[in-house]
């Protein structure tokens, strides 16, 4: 693992919620802390609804992870464009998160510990 880069289970429950409804609930997260940012929660994609997303264009990469696809969320009431992102190919450094998909908590878009 990089040097500023841990993994651990993220103890408990956690639910993703999107546009109001449940789209997944894990015990089996995990939590990813990079340096100074905050903590960020991926979820596997077994315990996620996945036919809530549609996998987009966009792509980005980081030195650190390696390259990240985008999903974007769709409710019934609004698309959470490129809301989801998941390193399929991270570097052996994380590969822990290899299946997990990350969320960017945004206004309807919420990753909460119940």
């Amino acid at each position: 693992m990089t040097r500023h880069i841990t993994i651990t289970p993220a103890g408990g429950t956690w639910v993703l919620r999107a546009g109001g409804a449940v789209l997944g609930e894990s015990q089996n997260a995990l939590e990813l802390v990079e340096g100074d940012l905050s903590p960020v929660i991926y979820f596997p994609r077994e315990d996620l609804g996945m036919a809530f997303f549609d996998r987009t264009d966009h792509s980005t990469h980081c030195p650190h992870k390696g390259d990240a696809s985008y999903f974007s969320i769709m409710s019934k009431s609004k698309t959470y464009e490129n809301a989801v992102w998941s390193y399929e190919n991270p570097i052996e450094a994380v590969a822990q998160i290899k299946g997990y998909l990350a969320f960017a908590v945004q206004d309807g878009v919420a990753v909460e510990q119940v």
